[in-house]
């Protein structure tokens, strides 16, 4: 998005003085590692403040607001606990939140003594999501950048990511991975999708799954997006417990590697460090060797 809104802290002091005056002497700073969709930083030992960093993300903070305390109950992990709303003000043009601060270590930076492990719990905190009841759940959609929904949304995207990737990946290969995965849709009750389960937001502690965060892509639909760690972070033994665990069925898995290629295309078009170019890369050789078996 290019109308990303400048957020520092003295902005969020503002904010939170202004609104909640009963937290306005906590101390604030910019947490270690943010994300795109959001600004966050530490109100305090006890809170977190996540600001929308443009406005195609705003809807976000009354999503979770809604639909977290009604989760919560249910999963085996905690997950972000909304206390407050705040509303535009100080320039700042949208909606903000606060909520209660969860320890622990991404999985980016986390030591993993046991990925197996790993693998076998965040399986069980998505089979444990997807069988709460959708009932009025928040559908898939532009807002949430169709996660839970339908591939075919990304069909042109992803055709041209591979036209211009010519000669640098296996065109042939990964077509067939994208036909296959456009071929075998979701005819399935919908289910709840966090919608975007990535090493940033799964917060371990001694290497043990404690929490997930960052549902701002929740949605009710298809599970397969949610899948995906399997090629960007297990593999080997890892991975086999991941499948395992998740138990889905052959058509899901051909669509979550559908959803892992046209990711994996557009990071490898985007960029330029050797490393992260070989990680993508990897991906994209991986789930082309795994559909041809």
């Amino acid at each position: 998005m290019n109308d990303r809104i400048a957020i520092d802290e003295a902005l969020v002091r503002r904010l939170v003085a202004g609104q909640f005056p009963h937290w306005a002497d906590l101390p604030i700073r910019r947490v270690a590692a943010d994300g795109w969709d959001n600004s966050t930083f530490h109100l305090g030992d006890a809170m977190k403040v996540r600001l929308p960093n443009a406005p195609g993300y705003a809807s976000q903070a009354d999503k979770e607001l809604t639909w977290l305390p009604r989760l919560a109950p249910h999963l085996p992990v905690p997950i972000p606990a909304p206390l407050a709303i705040g509303e535009p003000a100080e320039g700042f043009p949208l909606r903000w939140s606060i909520y209660g601060w969860l320890d622990g270590e991404t999985a980016f930076v986390a030591l993993i003594p046991d990925r197996v492990r790993l693998a076998r719990e965040l399986a069980g905190f998505l089979r444990t999501l997807q069988a709460i009841d959708p009932t009025g759940g928040p559908p898939a959609g532009q807002p949430n950048f169709f996660r839970g929904g339908d591939l075919a949304v990304y069909d042109a995207e992803t055709r041209q990511c591979l036209i211009e990737l010519e000669g640098q990946v296996d065109g042939a290969g990964a077509r067939d991975v994208w036909d296959a995965a456009l071929a075998a849709r979701w005819d399935g009750p919908p289910v709840w999708v966090h919608g975007d389960i990535a090493p940033g937001n799964l917060l371990l502690q001694e290497g043990r799954l404690s929490a997930v965060i960052d549902f701002g892509c929740c949605a009710i639909g298809d599970p397969a997006c949610d899948l995906v760690m399997a090629w960007t972070f297990f593999s080997g033994d890892s991975r086999a417990a991941f499948v395992d665990g998740v138990a889905m069925d052959a058509g899901t898995w051909a669509r979550a590697r559908g959803w892992a290629l046209w990711k994996a295309l557009l990071m490898r078009l985007k960029y330029r460090n050797p490393e992260k170019l070989a990680a993508e890369q990897r991906i994209v050789d991986t789930v082309i060797a795994e559909h041809r078996g």
